[in-house]
């Protein structure tokens, strides 16, 4: 006998990761709970669309303000070889700046530790 392929809701999915969230709750219990496999649980919690938000993350307000150098006529040149700037303020007056070659991910686990 085969087994019957359930279907889970986008709303369904953020329900139950949300339930991972508590204090002193495993994956491993919620899967359980629901009669899935943790592997599962544990493929929508890297998704950001169910992933439950962490402890005191709030949204900031972000100033985007064209560069310095857009008013340049440059030549045309790959995307590969333009360099970039980004300068973060937090609300406590600390700065981060980054220029050059600029890689989004490293960019953001740098910030994320810088800031836990």
């Amino acid at each position: 006998m085969g087994r019957v392929r359930r279907y889970w809701s986008a709303d369904e999915k953020r329900r139950i990761c949300g339930e991972t969230a508590v204090p002193g709750v495993s994956v491993a219990q919620v899967a359980r709970r629901y009669s899935m496999n943790a592997n599962l649980l544990f493929t929508w919690l890297r998704d950001p669309r169910f992933a439950p938000a962490p402890e005191g993350a709030v949204f900031l307000p972000v100033e985007v303000s064209p560069s310095p150098m857009a008013d340049m006529a440059a030549a045309p040149s790959r995307a590969s070889d333009r360099a970039g700037r980004v300068s973060v303020e937090l609300s406590d007056g600390r700065r981060v700046v980054a220029e050059g070659r600029l890689d989004g991910e490293a960019l953001g686990r740098m910030l994320r530790v810088w800031l836990s």
